[in-house]
Parts: structure tokens; sequence; C-alpha cells
């Protein structure tokens, strides 16, 4: 008896029926898989910022994982799909801050712990509405093996790995240059901070017998060092470390003249007097010389009495009084109005970033990368576009120490306890007391051995990248878990092009420094996706897509096809809403030829009976058959977006336009041999094209008269040999 489907496909009342289908088949773990499978597949989810809802950049990452999962899992391979969010430490405090201002409230006037329990909720409740988005974009992971990055086995591995990098002498906690937020009162990585083309004035000023230059005058008040290059010719009359008095801005002062091959002669006049407290550079070159070194602005933003009457005052404010008062003393030369340079703001408050010498823990990177460089060159990492690898190694190769303090709530907490200044040795270790620890790793309250003196934890908590960095392996139970040694190394890592260096890059560093393996095989690294002028999206332009309201208006088969088609890996894409709609006109295309052929076929037909067909039938089966060898080849070597425009071409123009047409009228005449074909080639479309169009696909294939049909999620792949 024929199988009729509706007139209409309709994905609202189709997609949260087949997604409950398919989560309580229990197919997405692996371990509940029909079929032997001798080998593994894994893919570890990069963990979602659960600070939000999901954009369509989210789409992108779920619809590429989900294919190349989908693929794999019809493969045979016992295919693992970890799904995980991620506690984003700075910019999850940041989000609810912005709360907290609309509540007229502030994090500097809570109790730490109070905060922390807020956002907590805050976070959690984010991360229950993430996981519905997630199902709905059709994500095939395995929601009984889903972690968050705050997870007490996942803490409990970031802090091993810290206490194992002091015990091997990779962690200092030092006073250092680092990007300081005045606003948001913490060091930021520098990801956190965005380069902005800035047009400022740029001020020429008389330094004793010098002409300086800076775009940033306030900062000139602690100067007592002046810098040239040992080659240039014309100081060639000042000596290295030679005194001179000169008049400055708040009277005379003693400058002396350094050495230093670190200076461009070509810039400026060839001499500068540096500020170590707020430039790298500068800090830098008084690091070489062991010069001392003076804060000019407070972590507020604000002048310190070394600034004299303009103590107290914000940069903004104070500046022009200060050119003022150089011009008045006669020390202000010129002023060129059109200086273009870059600076340094916090990406989420667009503050000026100001370079401030915290005490902070740092871990010293170049040894760590060493063994991340030679796994990159000796082809132990394939990278996808290729020009990554020279990206990374790049990046690598000029590694500089991490910061991976964090003045925030937010966070894992760093496992360290200080001294108390009083010490007061016990009865017997009098002697002992040069003994006692100034600092101490651990994740529990330490006493010390030889004194009374109590230890106070360190407030700090990790900067996210460095949870995140071990992501693969903690999620996975490292060491003792069945799945750390199942699925590790794991095989793809899918993310965006733009954090190669701040994650990609350093996962593999620590994978190898904790397991001594790269964390994953394959790189995957896709572009920005972008709006339809190809403008980037944000909300201060309004053009932010949300990919709900594309999948309730279109269908999700519709929204995953439209961000594959057309979007090679590594580049941006521009999505707009006709693209979506067009591929809402293909599954419509899909549904109503499979009416067609339902509605022809009657009782249960035996595919795996070919009966004789005649030459053009036959010709119709070669060309399916290298149709399948070039969409398994694509999918193998990651072109998605090949694999995605064949199969659209074909069904629609091939199969629908040519095959179906020339068929009708021996289906008319009730021919078996065309029933087959027809059959045959719909089972197998409806196969090729499930990755990328799960939900139609799955609700056609449960219509068809096939015997010993299981869920199409679990159906195998079909071979060349139709």
């Amino acid at each position: 008896m024929a199988v009729e489907l509706e007139k209409n496909y309709n994905p609202k009342e189709t997609e949260e029926r087949i997604y409950k289908l398919w989560e309580e088949s229990g197919y997405f773990n692996p371990d509940n898989l029909p079929r032997e499978r001798k080998e593994s597949f894994c893919i570890i989810m990069p963990p979602t910022n659960a600070n939000g809802s999901l954009h369509a950049g989210h789409g992108l990452v779920l619809t590429i994982e989900d294919i190349m999962t989908r693929y794999k899992r019809m493969r045979g391979y016992k295919t693992l799909w970890l799904p995980g969010l991620d506690h984003a430490g700075f910019e999850t405090q940041v989000v609810y801050e912005k709360q907290l201002e609309k509540e007229g409230r502030s994090r500097f006037q809570m109790e730490p712990e109070k905060l922390y329990d807020e956002i907590l909720k805050f976070t959690l409740n984010n991360k229950q509405n993430i996981e519905g988005q997630t199902r709905k974009i059709g994500a095939s992971c395995d929601w009984s093996r889903e972690k968050f990055t705050l997870d007490n086995d996942v803490v409990k591995t970031v802090h091993q790995t810290f206490a194992k990098l002091d015990k091997d002498g990779l962690v200092y906690r030092g006073k250092r240059i680092i990007n300081w937020c005045p606003k948001h009162q913490t060091s930021l990585s520098d990801l956190e901070t965005k380069d902005v083309d800035q047009v400022d004035s740029f001020y020429y000023l008389k330094y004793g017998p010098f002409t300086i230059s800076t775009a940033r005058p306030e900062t000139k008040f602690g100067d007592k060092y002046v810098v040239m290059h040992p080659k240039d010719k014309r100081y060639t009359e000042y000596k290295d470390g030679q005194k001179i008095e000169l008049e400055w801005i708040n009277g005379p002062t003693t400058a002396t003249i350094i050495k230093d091959e670190s200076i461009d002669m070509r810039f400026g006049t060839g001499a500068m007097t540096i500020t170590p407290w707020h430039d790298a550079v500068d800090f830098e070159i008084a690091e070489r010389h062991n010069l001392e070194k003076e804060q000019i602005i407070d972590f507020r933003g604000k002048l310190l009495p070394i600034a004299g009457e303009f103590a107290g005052m914000k940069i903004t404010q104070a500046r022009p009084l200060i050119v003022g008062k150089l011009k008045s003393k006669e020390l202000l030369v010129k002023i060129d109005d059109k200086y273009k340079h870059v600076v340094k703001k916090c990406y989420k408050c667009e503050s000026l970033i100001e370079p401030q010498i915290k005490e902070q823990w740092f871990v010293k990177m170049k040894p760590l990368a060493e063994p991340a460089i030679k796994a990159i060159e000796g082809g132990e990492i394939n990278f996808i576009p290729e020009h990554y690898k020279k990206t990374s190694l790049h990046w690598l190769k000029n590694i500089i120490d991490w910061n991976v303090s964090r003045q925030i709530v937010w966070g894992i907490p760093i496992p360290a306890w200080f001294h108390d200044k009083i010490c007061i040795p016990r009865p017997g270790h009098e002697k002992d007391i040069k003994k006692c620890k100034d600092i101490i790793i651990s994740e529990n309250k330490p006493k010390c051995q030889f004194c009374d003196a109590k230890y106070y934890k360190d407030p700090d908590t990790f900067d996210t990248w460095f949870s995140s960095g071990q992501w693969p392996f903690a999620s996975l139970g490292y060491p003792d878990s069945k799945d750390y040694k199942e699925f590790f190394p794991t095989d793809v890592m899918e993310t965006a092009g733009e954090i190669i260096f701040f994650w990609v890059a350093r996962m593999i560093i620590l994978s190898l420094y904790i397991t001594g393996k790269v964390p994953f095989k394959t790189v995957y690294l896709h572009g920005l996706v972008l709006d339809a002028k190809g403008q980037k999206m944000s909300k201060s332009k309004s053009n932010v897509i949300n990919p709900l309201d594309l999948t309730e208006k279109y269908g999700t088969d519709a929204f995953r096809m439209g961000l594959i088609v057309g979007n090679t890996p590594g580049t941006s894409l521009s999505l707009s809403e006709d693209k979506i709609k067009g591929q809402k006109h293909f599954s419509n295309k899909l549904w109503n030829i499979s009416r067609f052929i339902l509605m022809n076929m009657g009782d249960n037909i035996d595919l795996n009976k070919k009966p004789e067909l005649g030459d053009k039938e036959k010709s119709y089966l070669t060309e399916f058959n290298e149709l399948v060898k070039d969409v398994t080849k694509d999918l193998d070597e990651f072109r998605f977006y090949l694999a995605g425009e064949k199969l659209y071409h074909y069904i629609w123009h091939t199969f629908a336009d040519k095959i179906i047409e020339e068929e009708k009228a021996a289906i008319k005449n009730n021919s078996s041999e065309a029933k087959w074909l027809l059959l045959s080639i719909l089972t197998a479309s409806l196969k090729l094209l499930h990755p990328f169009m799960p939900f139609v696909t799955e609700e056609i294939y449960s219509k068809l008269p096939i015997k010993n049909k299981k869920l199409l999620l679990v159906e195998e792949w079909p071979s060349a040999d139709l």
C-alpha cells in the first residue's frame, strides 16, 4: 500500500519530535551504537560562553561539527561529540556587571561571595537556555557526557596543571607590565583588548639639550632617563650613564643617559625619554639596564602625587592642562595634530588600556612552546586551511610569558596562599624561621611548619584561556577515565580562525606538557559569519542574526545548508536571509520528490534485490555512484561546502529534473525496475544528505517502504556500488 507524505513539509511540527526521537534512542552516546565499531572518532565541542544566547557564528560551529559527527557515525565509527559550556570568566562578569549597573548596583560594593553566587545563578540559567538552542540546531552530541569548565573534576585538573608548572619552575610571580582596564579593574589578555586606529596630537618637547616626542605627556612626570642608540652619530658626545641637569614639568631634575640598541634612530629625533611603568617597550629597556620604575597613573586611571597640581585628575582632564604648563615653561616645541597610531582598548567597555606594572602570576612559555613547534613542524597536526600552520608557528616562535592572573571574582581561583607578614616562630623552631615559605601552591589552606603565621588566599582567578586551554583532556577525564583512554587524542578541533593564537596554540602547548600527546589530529578553522553586506555583526549596528529566528521561519535544515554551501574554510561568510530562503525551497523540493516517489511505490521493496536494468538506468546508477565517491571524498577531506553543493545540484537538477521526469512513464506503467531505481537513489540520497539536513531526511526516511530500517541517524553510509 502506498505511503503518502503530507502535502507540505512542516519543520515546526517535525523537528522537535525528531530530535526527541534521536535523544531517546540513546544513539548520541557512542556506547549505545548498533553494529560493532572498531575505530573511534571524537570531537570536543568548543565550550560556548554561558552568558547569553547563541548567534550565527555558533550556528556555523554546531553545523560543521554535526556534519562531521553524523558522517562518521554512519561510516561505522564509535563516534563521540562531547558538548560543553565555558564559565567565560571576564566576559561573563562584564555581562553581569551591565545588569548590575541597570539595577543601580556595583560589583565593587558587593562581597565577593555574594557576587560569585549571583553570577553562578545567572550562568546556570543561561547554560540551560543554550543547551535548548543547541538542540534546536540539531546537534547530535552526547548530552550524557556534557561538561562545564567549573565542574569539580575540571577545576581539579586545572589546579594540578598549575601545581606541576610551579614544581617544574615554569610559573613565577613577578612585577611586569600588564594590560590594565581602569573600568573593570583587572588585567586582560591580548584577546580581551583590541587595537584601534586613532588620530591624536603628537607633542614635541624640550628635554634639556634634546627634543623628545610623545602622544602621552601625562606620563612624563617621572621621566629621568633619556635613551639613544649607541651608534647614533648625533649623540656621540653623550656617554652611557652620564648625568645631566635640566628643567622639567615640575622643576629641576637630573637625567641619566642610557645607550640601548633597541632605539629606532629613524623615529623622531632618535632620542627618547622612557616611562617604564606605563609602556612595555620602556619597561624592557629599564629591565635590561636595571633602572628604577615609578608609577605615574593609578589603577583607576588618575594621576598620582608625582604629577603635582594635576594629582587626582583623570588623563583626559589633565592632558590639556599639562600641555599648557609645558608651553608656559617654554618646553613645548610643536604639536602635530594628525598623528595616526594604534591604541589598545578594552574590547568590552572601550576604555583605553593603561599598561601597568603589577605583581601577577606568569607562565614561562618558551620552553613550553618548543614541543608544540616540533609537533606542528613534524606534521602531527593537520591545519585547514594550511596557511594557519605558518601563522601558528610564527606566534609560537615569538611567544612571550603569559599573565594568567585576573582580578575578578568569577572564575577558577588560583590555588596560591601567601604567608602573613607577622612571623612568630614556634618553640624549638627559632632557627628555622627563614625556612617559612612566602607562597604555597595548594588547593587547601596550608599551615606553616615553623611558625604560627596564617596564610591568606590569593584573591585572583585564572585567565579563562588557562582553563579552556586544557579542555580537550580535562573534559575527557584525564588521566584515568575510560573516555580519555579511548578518545584522546581527539580527531578534530573545529573553531574560529581568529582565536588560533589564544586558544588553539595553548591547547597544543598544555596538552603536550600534561599528557605528552597532541590534543587533536586536525584543526579546522572557519571564518566569521558576516551580515548580507559583508559587515561584522554587532549589536550597535543592529545586524546580529539570531539563528533561531531563521530556523523558526525557514526550518533548521535550510539554515544549516545556507551556512555550509559556498563557505570555504578560513574565509568569512556573508549570510543573507535570501540564502536561507533558497535552501528552504530545496528542502521543499526534496519533500516533493519523495512524495511523488512514495505515492507510486506500493508495498515494501527489497532494495537488496536489484532487477535487470536497461542501459539508460545503468548510466543513472553509474552517475550516482560517482556522486557517492565524490561526496565521500569531500567529507573525508573536510570540503563540506563542495559536498553540500554537489548534493543540492544532483538532487534538484539531475534526480528531479532529469531522472524522475524520464522515468515517469515507466512508473505509470507500474515498472518494478523504475520503482527500484527511484527508491534506491532516493534512499541513498537521503543518507548522503542526512549530515547536512538531518530533520527532513530523517522524516522522509521513516516513511520509506523498505525492510529492516533503523533510524537514519545510525544507518550505514552508502557505498558506491548501487
